[in-house]
């Protein structure tokens, strides 16, 4: 806190400061444009798990279209609303994203579920059973 007691906005080098430092917030925000994922693999489905806290569930979309997963959010970070307050510190960012993810051909489409729960989104990619080959007895005639 004493960074900001010390800080004086009307001191030029501090504009410059101020001017750097928003530069390489909106850097390093955009990494978190993006959500990060894990993606798993088991015997019988994928497993994509996406942290997007902060996020409601009706704040985020999932589709599959073509064989391809896209969970997407609009969300973009308010103003401050109460023109009496200002933001001294402002970390959290909420931005529209979008990520898209190729399906394999092995995925049941029409089975793909989802949760949400505690800012983490889970979606389950069921996998097709295995097509076993199909024995076909050929009755050979004799002479």
């Amino acid at each position: 806190m004493k960074y900001y007691v010390t800080y004086n906005r009307n001191n030029p080098v501090s504009s410059y400061r101020s001017l750097f430092d928003d530069l390489w917030s909106d850097l390093s925000a955009t990494a978190s444009k993006i959500p990060p994922v894990d993606i798993v693999e088991t015997d019988k489905a994928y497993v994509i798990e996406a942290e997007l806290a902060g996020y409601t569930q009706e704040e985020v979309q999932v589709n599959v279209d073509k064989h391809v997963l896209k969970i997407s959010s609009s969300k973009e970070n308010l103003k401050d609303v109460d023109e009496n307050k200002k933001s001294l510190v402002r970390e959290r960012y909420y931005r529209a994203f979008e990520r898209s993810f190729s399906l394999p051909e092995d995925i049941a489409e029409d089975q793909i579920e989802g949760e949400f729960a505690n800012g983490v989104l889970t979606i389950t990619l069921p996998k097709k059973p295995e097509v076993q080959p199909k024995s076909i007895e050929v009755k050979i005639k004799g002479n």
